[in-house]
């Protein structure tokens, strides 16, 4: 046996190593979406319906559905936003859309943000609620709700609640998925005045 492999490896002083290389800035526009955006978000969007509990949905969304929903949100004038980076990825979308999808609700509204599994913690979720709350408010929204699943998305209901949202309501035992039981809690703010 060679005798360095009998003593510890020298290690050099922190200010004599290298810098580690640095993280690629997170770089990202926020913009109108587009029909041709719809495929992006659909998989932003499934990623969660297959992955979490933060949708009660159990079935990927179908891009049949999700260009109704578009569809219905651009007639209505109803921000929908995403998050774009540089190459052309989309990293997050937001939307508003009638509550309880009934257009006579189109001044009360449920609100909705998913982010890309690569963008989560990076503080594009607050930066899409900004835009789409002030958006909102140029628009003659009166009412934003937020429905949250009670397990699971406690920084998204305290982001909400930092925006000004008010808990209104808890729903317990409403939605079965991963053999669990699951409830929301129901947040609502105000844009008027």
């Amino acid at each position: 046996m060679l005798e360095e492999e009998y003593e510890p490896r020298r290690v050099l002083p922190q200010h004599l190593r290298p810098a580690p290389p640095a993280e690629p800035e997170f770089e990202y526009v926020i913009r109108a979406a587009t029909e041709q955006d719809l495929p992006s978000v659909r998989e932003i969007y499934n990623h969660y319906v297959l992955n979490s509990a933060v949708t009660f949905d159990e079935k990927p969304q179908t891009l049949a559905a999700l260009r109704k929903k578009f569809a219905i949100a651009t007639k209505l004038r109803m921000p929908y936003l995403v998050a774009e980076n540089p190459r052309g990825q989309l990293l997050g979308v937001a939307w508003l859309f009638p509550w309880q999808g009934n257009t006579a609700n189109r001044r009360s509204v449920e609100l909705s943000i998913y982010l890309g599994p690569a963008a989560t913690g990076k503080g594009l979720g607050k930066v899409l609620m900004e835009q789409l709350l002030a958006e909102a408010k140029l628009s003659g929204i009166r009412d934003v709700v937020a429905v949250i699943a009670d397990k699971g998305a406690e920084a998204s209901i305290q982001m909400h609640k930092k925006f000004g949202f008010k808990e209104v309501g808890r729903m317990g035992r409403v939605g079965f998925k991963y053999e669990r039981w699951l409830g929301t809690v129901m947040l609502q703010k105000s844009l008027k005045g």
